[in-house]
C-alpha cells in the first residue's frame, strides 16, 4: 500500500487555482476550473466565487477543502499531485 503524500500548504491563486506544497518537497500549481466548472459538488463555488478563497488544508495534510452550507467538500491529496504533475508536464511540452 503507497503512502499518501501529505500536503504542506496551499493557498488560492485566482478562481479554481491552487497553489501547493507537499511536504516532499514538490511544489504545483493545479488548475481546477474544469472540475468546478460543473455537478452539484461545487455549486456552491460557483455561486459565491470569493469562498474559492477559504480554502483550508486538513490538519494532516490529506485534503484541502470548502464549508459549504451542507457539511464539506474535499479534493484529496494524491489527486491533486497527479492534477499538478500532469499539468506541468503539459506546460513543458508547450514551451
Amino acid at each position: 500500500m503507497n503512502e499518501i503524500t501529505r500536503m504542506k500548504s496551499v493557498e488560492p491563486v485566482l478562481y479554481g487555482v491552487l497553489k501547493i506544497a507537499w511536504l516532499d518537497g514538490y511544489q504545483g500549481v493545479v488548475d481546477l476550473r474544469s472540475l468546478l466548472a460543473d455537478g452539484e459538488i461545487f455549486e456552491f463555488l460557483r455561486k459565491t466565487p470569493e469562498r474559492f478563497n477559504e480554502v483550508k488544508l486538513e490538519g494532516y495534510g490529506h485534503t484541502v477543502f470548502w464549508i459549504d452550507d451542507e457539511g464539506d467538500e474535499s479534493l484529496g491529496s494524491d489527486s491533486l499531485r497527479r492534477r499538478a504533475e500532469r499539468q506541468a508536464e503539459i506546460l513543458r511540452l508547450a514551451s
